[in-house]
């Protein structure tokens, strides 16, 4: 097990939340806030602060604008969130596998 490295883990994604949002928005691409919070049964204030740490970290991108002067806040995973993404899927795989 000379290769099993915890620090490979992104702690960024690794959190329960963050690692839903990153798993719906890589096979998404982007979805709005609503339908982000009821896939992962948060709440607004739990998925506003894990959405921030992701786009601060880049991972994310949010988009606010209105529809029938209703707000719609839309959520799309960058390059860099698909490239940390991969890279965090394939750091687990070695631990699980002792690779």
């Amino acid at each position: 097990m000379d290769s099993f490295d915890i620090d490979n883990i992104d702690e960024v994604i690794h959190g329960r939340v963050r690692l839903g949002i990153m798993a719906y928005l890589a096979s998404a691409g982007t979805a709005d806030f609503n339908t982000l919070k009821a896939k992962l049964q948060a709440t607004d204030g739990n998925l506003s602060a894990h959405l921030r740490k992701l786009e601060d970290a880049g991972y994310v991108g949010v988009e606010k604008s209105f529809v029938d002067r209703k707000p719609l806040t839309r959520i799309s995973i960058t390059p860099a969130g698909r490239k940390a993404f991969s890279a965090y899927l394939d750091a687990i795989s070695k631990l699980v596998e002792g690779r």
